[in-house]
């Protein structure tokens, strides 16, 4: 039987933490939307459709990035505050490269470190037939 790779993603508009699932000590890498405050103001002078514009352009940028660093794992969970998970995630199902993941969404408050890979550690450890349910719910 093959061993899933398993990702957990928290994210919000402006960031994202990835911790691969693993007993040893978690790898964690964060990635961060192009769109700062400064440019956010800087586009803003220039008139608001620019700015929203821009801030489009930047959002899609950022989640073709995560996209890419997702292609290699199996199974991935998206869960944050916002709506950017779900967002990522329509965007994503659409990617042939990641057509292969079964992705889980999970609504879920501001969290630090440890408590966002205590709540990856604790999705990934339940047992294998809930995993399987859940995933099912989530595939389209």
């Amino acid at each position: 039987m093959k061993n899933n790779r398993c990702l957990g993603v928290w994210m919000d508009h402006h960031e994202a933490h990835l911790m691969e699932y693993s007993l040893e000590q978690p790898n964690m890498k964060t990635i961060y939307s192009g769109f700062t405050s400064e440019q956010r103001s800087e586009s803003l002078e220039k008139g608001e459709k620019l700015m929203h514009h821009k801030e489009n352009q930047m959002q899609e940028q950022f989640y073709k990035q995560l996209g890419i660093e997702m292609q290699e794992y199996d199974e991935v969970l998206l869960f944050g505050p916002t709506e950017a998970k779900v967002e990522l995630f329509n965007l994503l199902r659409e990617m042939k490269a990641c057509s292969h993941i079964h992705f889980s969404l999970r609504q879920a408050e501001r969290m630090t470190a440890n408590q966002q890979q205590a709540f990856v550690k604790d999705f990934f450890g339940k047992p294998i037939m809930h995993q399987m349910l859940d995933h099912q719910q989530h595939k389209s």
